[in-house]
């Protein structure tokens, strides 16, 4: 954002304390403090704090103590095998061609090292099957952390495959593989994020500023708040009661990136506009703090609380990737506010080298640029404009109807890694359930009749009992489907149904399929909870902010519809440039509460900076033109920044982060290129001073 017309609030108002700060040589010395503050904060958080923002090793979204899945994980801890999943080594020739005699022989010798792998050595027994695949099956504990799960599957490919004879080879598949396959992703994910998205920041800030030492400063500041902020998050967290998993400590970063450098792309452009104004640098950035912070604490705000309506969600993972990015937003406010100001206003002038701003130089508002005449033009026609805007938005978001959501594990990776591959390898020759048997439980007496009613299920394979103790019953059920499909959904809907109704029996449906099928149920369950929350929070800041009912319900109208907008638009992207089969479960929800919090930030800063100037006495028709006219090429930068940060998240090889990328993305040019350059202003322009309806700010005329 920019100055007001003026160049300064008007004068009758008394100086506040951050303007009484900006006095030279008070000013200065409270500047060096603010900095050496910082850095002594920094130096004890990095000394004494946690390493990062992760405080659990799990990779998944944990599920409610209730879910059937939950419970029965926690149920067969107490059977005599334990808590346990199998890591199916698959044996097979390159070429499909069946096992020699040899080969066989070969299968049947690393049984035994592949055994001593795991917590049952006796039950890592060879298996032919239609003699063209062999498996051995190595159990291995559920409750093990990721770290371990992960060193485990390393020991076990390592012993299947080492010195096999061509063209036999081995892959490791089944439930600990996926989960340790979905581990790598996220290996050093927290650095490679990191520098993807600080390089991105760079280079759009060296863009922006035109500048070889301007983009330093926040980039730096901003860095340093994104450090600070992994340290909070993994200090509070426990206090919170809640867990944050890799994703979202990855997801931290591009939240506090994208928001902290928005934030400063605001103050520095407002700071440019003040230094036209006056000599003073220190009273120049005082001027720049009071136009700029009302806006950023009314977007912070939106965005903060917008996070933390996922703490009433079932998912752990939501609950923390909501806290993590809450205290993100909040340390990205605190960076954007207090620090930058004084990392701004110490250098002087010669900051903006080679472009230095001068006292007489025209500001932004006044300037006949870019943004100048694209609203004029809007303000020729509004209603057409109007029309036209809403086309191009119903028309995106029709590419969303028929949207399935509901990603099967084998296609949740952009790049297929050899647990998929050993599934698909063993999926020819059995079922395609058989890699992730769900664990079916009973009471003791009803066993072998839960049994018998599962096996009549339609898309179950087969209902195999293991063990039983005293109180329940257990058994293996492989689905003809694959995992996390929506044939194997059904069957497991079907399966809890059916063995539900046995008198007695309190059977239950876990397993890692079975956990994929209530995460998705869980996800479903949050949307609806968090999208009504999330859009409440929004018009609530709206009213607070603009003390009018009529522009909070235009303004969030128009971010819902670009929020389905780039749904749409990001569909015909994932089927013809990425060949996505569907939407993650969560993507929906994520996505959109990304795109709602940050997007209407946009409408903030244009609709506040109108208010601002009918306040001071421009009509509501003039005051949008200005506002379009001073914010259009600082808020264009941001949304290029936010749009780019958030493609960052395709440096993983993980389908949901690379779709709610793609999908924030589009969603945030969306508002800046379209919603807030010509939709808002060409709303704002047919309604007048209506638009404020019931209020009306001091100062407004009565003209359109």
């Amino acid at each position: 954002m920019t100055s007001n017309p003026t160049g300064s609030l008007p004068r009758s108002a008394p100086p506040s304390a951050a303007a009484r700060a900006a006095r030279p040589g008070r000013s200065r010395a409270t500047a060096w403090l603010v900095l050496l503050l910082t850095l002594v904060g920094l130096g004890a958080a990095f000394s004494f704090g946690p390493s990062g923002a992760t405080t659990t090793e799990a990779t998944g979204t944990g599920l409610p103590a209730a879910s059937q899945s939950a419970r029965v994980a926690e149920l067969v801890k107490s059977f005599p095998s334990g808590a346990v999943a199998p890591a199916i080594v698959v044996f097979s020739n390159r070429d499909g061609s069946a096992l020699t005699p040899d080969q066989q022989a070969v299968v049947a010798a690393r049984a035994v090292p592949l055994g001593a792998l795991g917590i049952a050595p006796g039950a890592a027994r060879p298996e032919s099957l239609r003699g063209t695949v062999a498996t051995v099956a190595v159990l291995l504990p559920t409750g093990a952390g990721d770290s371990d799960n992960s060193a485990a599957v390393d020991r076990i490919r390592r012993t299947a495959s080492d010195g096999l004879p061509e063209p036999l080879r081995a892959q490791v598949t089944g439930a600990p593989a996926v989960r340790a396959d979905i581990g790598k992703v996220f290996q050093r994910a927290d650095t490679n994020l990191l520098l993807a998205t600080a390089s991105v920041v760079a280079l759009l800030l060296l863009i922006t500023y035109r500048s070889p030492i301007l983009w330093l400063v926040p980039l730096l500041v901003v860095g340093a708040g994104d450090r600070l902020a992994a340290v909070l998050v993994g200090v509070l967290a426990p206090h919170a009661g809640v867990q944050v998993d890799a994703s979202a400590a990855g997801i931290l970063s591009v939240l506090v990136f994208g928001a902290g450098t928005d934030y400063a792309l605001l103050l520095v452009s407002r700071y440019r506009d003040e230094l036209h104004l006056t000599d003073d640098r220190f009273t120049a950035m005082a001027r720049a703090w009071r136009g700029t912070a009302p806006a950023v604490l009314a977007s912070g705000t939106t965005v903060v609380l917008s996070l933390l309506t996922l703490l009433a969600a079932e998912l752990t993972g939501n609950r923390g990737l909501g806290f993590a990015g809450a205290v993100g937003i909040l340390t990205a406010m605190a960076f954007g506010l207090l620090v930058l100001p004084a990392a701004l206003v110490l250098p002087g002038r010669w900051l903006f080298w080679p472009l230095v701003p001068r006292v007489g130089d025209p500001v932004t508002a006044d300037r006949r640029g870019l943004w100048a005449r694209i609203g004029t033009a809007v303000a020729a026609r509004p209603a057409q404009v109007a029309l036209a805007g809403a086309a191009v938005l119903l028309l995106l978001a029709s590419g969303a109807l028929g949207l399935r959501t509901g990603l099967a594990r084998a296609d949740s990776f952009r790049t297929t890694p050899e647990a998929v591959l050993g599934q698909r390898t063993l999926a020819a020759v059995q079922p395609a359930g058989a890699a992730d048997p769900l664990t079916l439980l009973s009471t003791a007496t009803t066993g072998d009749q839960v049994a018998g009613a599962a096996g009549q299920v339609p898309g179950v394979a087969s209902v195999t009992p293991t063990d039983r103790t005293e109180r329940y019953a257990r058994a293996d059920v492989v689905l003809t489907a694959a995992p996390g499909t929506a044939e194997s959904d059904r069957t497991i809907r079907a399966l809890r149904d059916r063995v539900g109704s046995v008198p007695g029996a309190d059977a239950l449906v876990g397993g890692a399929t079975a956990q994929e099928y209530d995460t998705a149920r869980a996800n479903a369950h949050d949307t609806r909870v968090v999208v009504p929350l999330v859009l409440a929070i929004v018009l609530l800041v709206l009213v607070a902010l603009l003390r009018a009912l009529l522009a909070p319900v235009l303004l969030v109208a128009t971010v819902i519809a670009s929020y389905f907008a780039a749904l749409g638009a990001a569909r015909v992207v994932f089927r013809t440039v990425y060949d996505f089969p569907a939407l993650d479960s969560n993507v929906p929800l994520l996505s959109f509460l990304f795109l709602v919090a940050l997007g209407v930030d946009y409408n903030i800063f244009l609709i506040a900076r109108t208010r601002e100037d009918t306040l001071a006495g421009h009509d509501t028709r003039r005051a949008v033109l200005r506002a379009l006219a001073s914010t259009g090429g600082v808020i264009t930068s941001a949304g290029i920044l936010l749009a780019a940060v958030f493609a960052v998240l395709g440096v993983l090889p993980l389908i949901t982060l690379t779709q709610i990328g793609v999908i924030v993305g589009i969603g945030v040019l969306l508002d800046t290129l379209l919603v807030r350059t010509v939709l808002v202003p060409a709303l704002v322009l047919l309604t007048g001073h209506r638009f404020w309806w019931p209020g009306r700010p001091e100062g407004t005329g009565t003209g359109r």
